[in-house]
């Protein structure tokens, strides 16, 4: 399925305000002289656990003497992917599936292996002027959850399961759900699941209180949400394996990378796990730290 562009202006528009963002350039006076060189610009998605991992890769960056200036949240893929190749940002960490199908719709489901799943996405940036470098261990899918209650009332514990219930139920998820292979669009085909009704999730905390307050019954966010530990809250099994490997990857504008650049990130994907990712996220979602301050507690003792 081939991804429903946002209108160019719109992409232009943000990708304008981004420029300005990073390079300080907002009302800067015209005797102020030009604006200091950001260095690496690093962008995050609009959701904690990838601000999270971008400051984790920033700070590898700084211990490395690379100068590195980080923007969070400027948009889904639509937008991040142009602002990569057009040279408004440098960097971003992503996860391979969902990042393959997105670069080339079908391909993230191919392969069971993140290696050739890696090697396939790094084939198709690379004419882009984007290089993939190393993927780490840790992985994040997309999870689709249910309040327990919900789950032992029906004996449901699988996506299978929900498909006959799901159009009396209501979903929520992020605005880009409705698009994305492997949310709606996956369910539908993989599971024949058709909601009710779908709610646009302003974020992940969002989704989990509409969960909790009874205003969506099915939610999506990922496996590493820390708040999946709380009891009243079910992750359903993907038993058809609609979820692709989600493998956490940076993605770099092939100009900027060097030996330095490519060592300091490589080596933080060499020791990132899953656990880890769990940790991150419960600093953020449960602890109330930033990103910043999670990724700090990460370098800790490394």
């Amino acid at each position: 399925m081939r991804r429903r562009p946002f209108p160019p202006s719109t992409v232009a528009a943000v990708l304008a305000v981004v420029a300005a963002l990073l390079c300080g350039c907002g009302g800067t006076p015209a005797d102020a002289g030009p604006a200091p060189d950001p260095g690496v610009r690093i962008a995050s998605y609009d959701f904690p656990e990838n601000q999270t991992l971008a400051e984790v890769y920033a700070e590898a960056l700084r211990r490395a003497g690379v100068e590195v200036t980080v923007q969070h949240g400027i948009g889904p893929r639509e937008v991040v992917f142009p602002a990569l190749e057009q040279g408004v940002v440098d960097l971003v960490v992503d996860y391979l599936g969902t990042a393959s199908d997105f670069a080339e719709p079908g391909s993230g489901s191919v392969h069971d292996d993140p290696a050739p799943l890696r090697e396939g996405l790094a084939q198709e940036l690379a004419p882009r002027g984007l290089t993939v470098l190393a993927a780490a261990r840790a992985e994040d899918q997309n999870g689709f959850v249910v309040l327990t209650r919900l789950a032992e009332q029906h004996g449901t514990t699988t996506l299978t399961q929900l498909a006959p219930l799901a159009r009396e139920l209501v979903f929520g998820g992020p605005p880009e759900c409705t698009e994305r292979r492997f949310c709606l669009p996956g369910l539908r085909e993989v599971y024949g699941i058709d909601f009710a009704e779908v709610r646009s999730m302003p974020s992940r905390s969002a989704t989990v209180e509409a969960l909790l307050s009874g205003q969506i019954d099915v939610g999506m966010l990922e496996t590493t949400d820390a708040r999946l530990t709380d009891a009243s809250l079910l992750l359903l099994r993907d038993d058809r394996s609609l979820q692709p490997r989600e493998n956490v990857v940076p993605i770099v504008r092939t100009a900027v990378v060097d030996e330095r650049l490519r060592a300091a990130l490589d080596g933080v994907s060499a020791q990132l796990t899953t656990l880890d990712l769990v940790g991150l996220n419960r600093a953020v979602a449960v602890d109330g730290v930033s990103p910043r301050e999670a990724a700090q507690r990460w370098w800790v003792g490394r």
